[in-house]
């Protein structure tokens, strides 16, 4: 019955960032709160049940540490803030990253349940990214509702685009893991390669452009931890897959931006053919790839220098050709809103206003910033642009505006503790661990660009792979290799 409860706790971690896209992404005070609930249940459960409630190691304590801190520290911050009900809701936001972290570092330990986290999470995703896709592609059969500011662009369920196209990259991320990892079975790596199609269109039909950076940083940091050929190869299947799906919706107007006119039955039903052709290639190449390779300890490694300078360079080709591109076309200097391909070719964002404010914010109360939902207020008495905005649209920028110092002194040990862990992890059990790792890189990079943070469909994705990662630097000796023969008999004897 134990070992049951704790199989339980670890799928409802990994089921819960799905379950929530569907309840507006958590953004809404219902579910988030209902969500929170469930979380500290799951905190008491491991309290009763875990083997290890809390981490031994240090740098796990301290990723604890600076969570906690940075909740109580929110929650304090309500008696200095101009806008008290969104502190309230922080805090609850804070509480529930904090429960789930705890959670998933207790439950989501070496062995079955870790293992099922990257299926888990890729599947939630390719669910999300599905369901969008769904009336684009079967329009004579489903009809989702739209919002006017998202202008045609990919949003259900969790009703805002920049989150939808995180989710996808994240999930192509860990399909792309998933389809290059050796101890995986056959048909798991295939239906991971055949994933990449779709997800691949979803993040393009979100016309996301921080979405597409935390994709080729999530991308490069498998790459980089994982050098071998096996999982490079995983890797450009993955992007051609994805590339491929871009290319199957955007020709379709009304698949890429339901535009009017033509017969939408027969544009779907195109694309769908197109993108279960692509998915289908993409499966049997992996396949194939999968049938010829060698065991992991004489795979070739592709040096980690070349891998990091192939990473430079593609981004600074990109660069230039935004450059070049902004440069021959003025008009494109601010892009126009709404599902445009010319869109992806800019640079030009009404960010740097919002980063703006909050920096100037951040220097008139350097110490413990305005209080938590307090840059709303601040941005309106500063805003140079007729917008409404109620985040900063940067982790990192808005907690420094909002907290202050003491407040990123606390978010530096959470995400410096986890981080601290991942490195331990990767050099106990490289195999284990990269693809939690490089779903980390996504979701920090995506986060310095936008509001991920007020978004728990997506944070929770990556609050469940932080806590995995703690949980593999606490059970170092059980992921070594050189211990495993010891570890073995000690836990037969348990």
């Amino acid at each position: 019955m134990t070992g049951a409860a704790r199989a339980g706790a670890a799928c409802a971690l990994i089921a819960l960032p799905t379950a929530l896209a569907f309840f507006t992404g958590g953004f809404r005070d219902d579910a988030r709160l209902a969500a929170a609930i469930g979380v500290w249940l799951l905190v008491v459960l491991a309290a009763l049940l875990a083997e290890r409630p809390l981490p031994r190691s240090a740098p796990g304590r301290v990723a604890i540490a600076g969570a906690a801190l940075l909740a109580a520290w929110t929650a304090l911050s309500m008696a200095w803030t101009p806008v008290s009900s969104a502190a309230l809701d922080d805090t609850q936001r804070v509480l529930l990253y904090f429960g789930a972290l705890v959670a998933a570092a207790a439950f989501l330990v070496p062995g079955r349940s870790a293992r099922w986290l990257e299926p888990g999470l890729a599947a939630g995703a390719l669910v999300v990214i599905g369901y969008g896709l769904s009336e684009r592609l079967v329009p004579w059969l489903v009809e989702l509702e739209r919002s006017e500011s998202a202008a045609a662009r990919l949003e259900q369920p969790l009703t805002y685009w920049n989150a939808m196209g995180l989710v996808g990259a994240i999930g192509l991320v860990l399909a792309a893991r998933l389809a290059g990892d050796p101890s995986r079975a056959l048909g798991l790596r295939r239906a991971a390669a055949a994933a990449c199609a779709p997800l691949g269109a979803g993040v393009y039909l979100t016309f996301s452009r921080g979405s597409l950076v935390a994709l080729v940083a999530g991308l490069a940091v498998l790459a980089f931890l994982l050098p071998r050929r096996g999982q490079l190869v995983a890797i450009a299947v993955a992007l051609g897959a994805g590339v491929l799906g871009a290319v199957a919706v955007g020709v379709f107007p009304w698949v890429r931006g339901l535009e009017e006119g033509g017969n939408h039955d027969v544009q779907g039903a195109a694309a769908l053919v197109l993108l279960a052709g692509i998915a289908a290639a993409a499966a049997l190449v992996a396949g194939r790839q999968a049938a010829a390779e060698r065991p992991v300890a004489e795979e070739p490694h592709a040096p980690r220098r070349t891998v990091l300078a192939l990473a430079v360079a593609a981004v600074v080709v990109i660069g230039v050709a935004v450059t070049a591109t902004n440069e021959a076309r003025p008009e494109l200097r601010r892009p126009p809103t709404g599902a445009t391909p010319s869109r992806l070719v800019s640079v030009e964002s009404n960010r740097y206003s919002y980063w703006r404010v909050a920096l100037e914010v951040f220097g008139e109360h350097p110490l413990a910033g305005t209080g938590s939902g307090g840059f709303r207020v601040e941005w309106l008495k500063r805003r140079d642009v007729d917008e409404s905005v109620v985040d900063a649209h940067s982790l990192v920028v808005e907690t420094a505006a909002e907290l202050g110092l003491v407040g990123l002194v606390f978010l530096a040990l959470m995400l410096g503790g986890v981080a601290a862990c991942a490195r331990r992890a990767y050099r106990l059990a490289p195999e284990a661990s990269a693809g939690a790792s490089a779903v980390a890189a996504a979701w920090v990079t995506h986060s310095l660009l936008d509001w991920d943070w007020e978004m728990p469909a997506v944070t929770l994705i990556a609050v469940a792979c932080a806590g995995a990662l703690i949980a593999a630097a606490d059970r170092g000796p059980e992921l070594n290799p050189r211990t495993s023969r010891r570890a073995e008999p000690a836990a037969a004897a348990r």
